[in-house]
């Protein structure tokens, strides 16, 4: 059975529904069903919302939700189970809902693993209110807090992260804070899944810092006697733990930045895709909202194909679709005009039913094909109105060739796109090149003013590359300066751009730590293994693997996501990824934080564009 987060996770929010009792695998549900109220906070609400809907709740006996910060009313007799992040404001209002009370009894869920002080907290709160304490009749660490948004895709949601670890000012302390964070999401992803991995990583920077601080959690973790791991992981060999490598975004800039031709990476990039579901505008004007995840079959089989493709896919369905029609059509209407002898009867009335039962399946199937006809065209309009078909391969060429031709590249400034659009392309040729003539940025950035583009994010990756001329990948870099090492880090992720091959630098480290076999590539790598003793240098288990978890530490997108699964369909025998980020970012999201970088830096505010 390959590791499944989408699924371990919705199993562990139905026991917490269920007030933490066992659910019965038949039915789904608890043998005593027990009418409740759900209260979460926003944080929660975003856990929830990919992978529980309404009618769920309702299934596991969940009458009324609300959030915590929003104003309530009594309602007596009647228990209420909190999902909330361990947070003061939050065990503030636990305190005074039980003083109230609000509820009957309270189920208390946290989304990660609450704190001493903040426990001693609410417990001296409920203390200092008549029978509250009696109210409270379970205080549970879920270890939830992360998004996930398909069987092998997640996000801890944590925003800015990018900004904050690579802020020129950034002191030591909030460095060590931010890897913190990191590290209680991934150790909330890995209890979920109830394994223990063996840690792959580049040498310095962020990766490392995460790597370290997560081999040490597990460690602490494992030498508790119930330990969350105790049933699931306890594996000797590597074919059945999985690996995790860790990276950070500098490993490979031009990801997070470039515009793609596929679907699921368009729709995310264009139109916003947010936890699952993406709002476009309707023919008739307003706006309609679309779901769209693993119960969309056109959306799993199709989000990695590139654009043109889902147009004849779609168009295919829909022929399929009015033939299925007509054939319902054809089967139902009996012969007309014949006499009506009672031969027929049994075969009219065989076809009647298999008609009336396909009928969900078809307009089920119309809604699909709808749905998608209505996202294409939209998308389309965009790809026309800012030809992003032509900045998509423009990217993908100049990568490959490490150059472009001076006039095609000032052309671009000058043609279709907007503001973002121009600057992604001015920053995938400032990463695509080796080397970057003087002249030539000037050139560019005078175009981008030009354009009133605001230069900050351009000048940036300008800077950080003049940092290091030779282009060589990190070495054990000095942890004391984060920028040092991140500059190291863009260097070597724009040389991984110049390998010339379709397959991204991820990707093919990706393969080589799942491998693992000797390659120069990845023996650098470090290694950690939380089960093996601490005086051991690494560990014997270096592949091969059948699973692996990729986080990208920084900022990741759909982009990455669709390599990465293009890279599991190829392998044989077969293999399995789940890939996960700090955050999913768009193109011109990533930019917002390098731009906010620039101006850390004193970079890039926008002069008027001068009269020569």
């Amino acid at each position: 059975m390959s590791l499944n987060l989408r699924q371990k996770q919705t199993e562990c929010i139905i026991r917490m529904l269920n007030l933490n009792q066992p659910v019965n695998s038949s039915t789904g549900m608890a043998n005593e069903e027990v009418y409740k109220i759900l209260i979460y906070d926003k944080s929660s609400q975003d856990i929830l919302s990919p992978l529980i809907h309404v009618k769920d709740l309702r299934k596991h006996g969940v009458t009324l939700f609300f959030l915590i910060d929003k104003p309530r009313k009594p309602i007596p007799d009647v228990p209420a189970v909190y999902f909330i992040r361990p947070a003061p404001g939050n065990i503030q209002r636990v305190v005074s809902d039980a003083a109230v009370p609000l509820y009957d009894t309270f189920h208390l869920n946290f989304s990660s693993s609450i704190p001493r002080p903040l426990l001693e907290d609410l417990a001296s709160g409920l203390l200092k209110s008549n029978d509250a304490v009696s109210r409270v009749s379970k205080v549970h660490d879920q270890y939830l807090d992360f998004v996930t948004l398909e069987d092998n895709l997640f996000s801890l949601a944590y925003s800015n992260c990018y900004v904050q670890l690579n802020d020129p000012k950034a002191e030591q302390r909030e460095i060590e804070e931010i890897i913190e964070k990191v590290v209680d999401g991934l150790f909330c992803v890995l209890a979920t899944l109830s394994v223990v991995p063996i840690i792959r990583c580049p040498q310095g920077g962020a990766a490392e810092m995460v790597a370290s601080a997560l081999d040490q959690r597990l460690r602490d973790h494992l030498l508790a006697k119930n330990n969350l791991f105790s049933e699931g992981g306890n594996f000797a060999s590597s074919f059945q733990r999985p690996v995790l490598c860790l990276f950070d975004r500098n490993f490979e800039l031009a990801m997070g930045i470039q515009h793609d031709f596929r679907y699921k990476p368009l729709v995310h990039d264009v139109l916003g895709l947010r936890l699952n579901r993406v709002s476009v505008q309707g023919e008739k004007g307003g706006t309609k909202s679309f779901e769209l995840d693993g119960l969309d079959p056109f959306w799993v089989a199709n989000g990695g194909l590139e654009f043109p493709e889902v147009a004849v896919e779609i168009e295919n369905q829909l022929t399929k679709y009015k033939k299925d029609v007509d054939d319902v059509n054809r089967r139902t209407g009996g012969t007309s005009g014949a006499e009506f002898d009672g031969t027929d009867l049994i075969g009219n009335t065989k076809h009647l039913m298999s008609a009336v039962n396909s009928l969900p399946e078809l307009t089920e199937r119309k809604q699909v094909i709808d749905k998608h006809t209505n996202i294409a065209t939209v998308l389309l309009g965009e790809i026309k109105e800012r030809s992003l078909d032509s900045y998509a391969k423009k990217e993908y060429d100049m990568m490959v060739r490490g150059s472009i031709d001076m006039n095609e590249l000032m052309g671009v400034f000058k043609g279709k796109g907007s503001k973002m659009d121009k600057l992604r392309f001015a920053i995938m040729y400032l990463i695509s090149l080796e080397t970057v003539p003087q002249s030539e940025a000037e050139m560019v950035e005078t175009a981008l003013k030009e354009a009133e583009v605001d230069t900050s994010a351009f000048q940036y990756i300008k800077k950080i590359k003049s940092l290091n001329v030779p282009l060589t990948s990190a070495s054990a870099a000095s942890r004391g300066n984060i920028v040092d090492w991140a500059g190291n880090l863009l260097a070597a992720g724009m040389k991984n751009l110049l390998s010339g091959d379709r397959q991204l630098a991820l990707a093919r480290i990706v393969e080589a730590l799942m491998e693992g076999r000797p390659n120069p590539e990845v023996d650098s790598y470090v290694m950690f293994d939380p089960r093996a003793p601490k005086s051991s240098s690494g560990s014997h288990l270096r592949g091969p693997f059948k699973e692996a978890i990729v986080f990208m530490i920084g900022g990741g997108n759909y982009v990455e996501h669709a390599s990465l699964q293009e890279l599991v369909s190829r392998q044989q025998p077969a293999k399995h990824i789940i890939y996960g980020t700090t955050e999913i970012l768009t193109g011109a999201e990533f930019v917002d934080q390098l731009a906010l970088l620039g101006k850390k830096m004193g970079l890039g505010a926008n002069p008027a564009p001068s009269a020569h």
